[in-house]
């Protein structure tokens, strides 16, 4: 979980839209099409599974959070 005042300042590295946690089930949904080899990261690598994630508000990409850390590179953003 991100701290709330955290989350308030953090945007998406490309477009500077705002990020929002994204649930459990849109986490589980997309670690299956990851392991289903459907997802790559913007720099056309197979996206790794996440235990959470950041969801751009227009819900387009996601950037996977690790280790409690926000992974907000841009070439680390998942399309989905």
């Amino acid at each position: 979980m991100i701290d709330k005042d955290l989350l308030e300042i953090l945007a998406c590295p490309l477009t500077k839209q705002p990020l929002r946690e994204a649930t459990a089930a849109e986490v589980a949904a997309w670690n299956a099409r990851i392991k289903a080899g459907g997802l790559k990261n913007a720099a056309g690598k197979p996206a790794e599974p996440f235990d959470a994630a950041l969801v751009r508000q227009d819900g387009k990409v996601v950037y996977a959070i690790r280790d409690r850390i926000p992974v907000l590179l841009p070439d680390e953003g998942i399309a989905v």
